[in-house]
């Protein structure tokens, strides 16, 4: 999720002392926003790495070598250019890998949303970039070593450089181990703490830096412990580190944790970079004196670098062709933002579709972009991103009707408000959210929202949590039995327990949750989609209408009333 750059320039040397200045640039949570257009939306993408070249390249004729870049993670999934890359033209250099060249970036941190690809494209991923790969608490189960390596070592100018990798544990919290297999993911203070330990017995470097793809607190925590944003806690806890850059959760931030350590995290989608710029001072060879100060930098205004994008066009032409491929025709259009209020078109064309191709009795399903669209006519590849954002795979579940509603609950727990009368809002909203990527204005995240096919509820807004939900009905008519097994679908991040809904929510323990597991499709969801929608032609993506908010005379009210603050209609 993000570039990060270290300008080291030797300003003086008099006598027995000597200035350096260094110039560390990151950049975090690209994913996929390689070239200034957004193949999804076929118009022109504000940031991405060809601005952030730039950037860099102006920075470089400054400092020359003493810059350093730094990439840190989830740079595999997002623009169609990582699916196409990934998955289509897999035989070919990895694209990330050969943008990560373009630009000479010094190292690259693991991100979450690269293990979601595999084991066969993250492997070659990591043999195809010039630069080393870091990621001290991925492990080799086989070994008991890091699977990659630990941290990087660099000299600039006489200054000798540690930038240590660390990726957010929680990894099985989202993934089927099938993706990551042989690996586990080490706690991020206990492996700070140890590859500190060693850096500062062993290599006694001048300046020690972390690359960390976690957020900065909260987020999930395991029943083991492990945190999914830990980023804070190491700054607080594990003494040594000069600057962190991180990412993860799509935040920016600009502040001094722990002991005085600067930690910069630039956000997401290539729009901005973290910059930090360091002074050394040597005093007969001996380290006297560190100032370290750093910015988040917006680089929407920097010039495209037309000649990477000119060296890239033999391959954005393919992506463009693929991404263009018509597929069929919606005859009716569809957008996310109904999906907030009701049972809606969008998110109900993709359950029947679940439900369709998996043959079970009840489908989940959220939406997964904040504000997307199809329109009506012809649709593309193009729009199958908007309308499944992932390369989720989809699972079968057995659940019994007590752990379908306990699911709900949690779901539209955190998706509404508890009502107390007609003036309240319906949802749960947030302002402090408002500047989140993920959130946008929401307490919660969106992508958590799911709602339920192939039965018939609901929601009651006036009362208390745990107690919205009441299920009246399987979708044919037949009655839903609180005691009865049935078959779920629901997408692979889900199904491994992503967003704790199965957990928390249906009480199912993460230690019980393979057992439940019935049926996992060998691919991604979105290929299914593809393959329905040129299999019916023509679609009428139209809502199911088996669930709706209640009291009425205060939702309705309420609906619009969120409905204008969020979205401006």
């Amino acid at each position: 999720m993000g570039t990060a750059l270290l300008c080291l320039t030797t300003l003086t040397t008099m006598g027995t002392t000597k200035t350096v200045k260094l110039r560390i640039v990151e950049t975090s949570d690209v994913h996929g926003c390689f070239f200034p257009y957004d193949y999804v939306e076929k118009r022109p993408l504000k940031g991405t790495l060809a601005r952030v070249s730039t950037y860099v390249q102006r920075l470089r004729g400054q400092y020359g070598k003493n810059l350093l870049l730094l990439e840190n993670g989830d740079i595999l999934q997002g623009q169609p250019t990582c699916y196409w890359t990934n998955y289509v033209a897999s035989d070919e250099e990895n694209i990330a890998a050969s943008v990560v060249n373009y630009l000479k970036y010094d190292a690259q941190a693991f991100g979450n949303h690269d293990v979601e690809t595999g084991h066969a494209v993250y492997d070659k991923w990591v043999r195809e970039v010039n630069c080393p790969v870091l990621g001290a608490n991925i492990v080799d189960k086989a070994t008991g070593q890091p699977y990659v390596k630990p941290y990087a070592i660099f000299y600039r100018d006489g200054v000798k450089i540690a930038v240590l990798g660390l990726l957010t544990p929680t990894i099985a919290c989202w993934l089927n181990e099938s993706l990551w297999q042989g690996l586990e993911f080490r706690d991020m203070v206990e492996s700070a703490r140890q590859w500190m330990r060693h850096l500062k017995e062993v290599e006694q470097p001048d300046l020690i830096i972390g690359l960390f793809h976690s957020g900065k607190d909260g987020g999930i925590v395991m029943d083991n412990g492990l945190e999914e944003d830990a980023t804070a806690r190491v700054a607080r806890e594990v003494p040594g580190f000069d600057i962190i850059f991180y990412g993860h959760d799509h935040i920016q931030h600009n502040e001094r944790l722990g002991n005085d350590v600067l930690t910069l995290n630039p956000s997401c989608w290539a729009l901005n970079v973290a910059d930090a710029e360091v002074t050394l001072t040597y005093n007969d060879g001996r380290l006297v004196k560190k100032d370290i100060s750093g910015n988040v930098v917006s680089v929407r205004n920097e010039a495209v670098d037309e000649r990477m994008v000119s060296h890239f066009r033999p391959q954005t032409d393919r992506i463009e062709a693929y991404v263009n491929r018509r597929i069929g025709r919606f005859e009716t259009g569809a957008s996310t933002r109904d999906s907030y209020f009701g049972s809606s078109a969008f998110t109900d064309f993709i359950h029947n579709i679940q439900l369709q191709i998996s043959g079970a009795d009840i489908s989940f399903n959220a939406p997964l972009s904040f504000d997307s669209r199809i329109e009506p006519g012809d649709v593309t590849v193009a729009d199958m991103f908007k309308l499944y954002r992932f390369e989720n795979q989809y699972y079968v579940l057995r659940m019994r009707g007590k752990e379908v509603r306990g699911f709900l609950e949690e779901s539209y727990d955190r998706w509404v408000d508890t009502m107390r009368g007609p003036e309240d809002h319906l949802l749960l909203l947030n302002d402090e959210s408002q500047g989140d990527q993920q959130r946008m204005g929401f307490r919660n995240y969106t992508f958590n929202f799911d709602s339920a096919a192939g039965i018939v509820y609901v929601v009651d807004v006036s009362k208390p949590k745990g107690q919205k939900v009441r299920i009246t009905s399987m979708a044919d008519g037949t009655p839903f039995d609180e005691n009865r097994e049935y078959k779920v679908v629901m997408n692979s991040y889900r199904g491994n327990g992503g967003g704790d809904l199965l957990t928390k929510g249906a009480g199912i323990a993460k230690a019980d949750i393979d057992a439940r597991i019935v049926y996992q499709s060998p691919l991604d969801l979105r290929h299914y989609i593809m393959k329905e929608i040129e299999r019916m032609g023509n679609v009428r993506p139209e809502p199911n209408n088996n669930w709706r908010f209640i009291p009425e005379e205060w939702t309705v009210p309420a609906a619009k009333r969120d409905r204008r603050l969020i979205f401006g209609e």
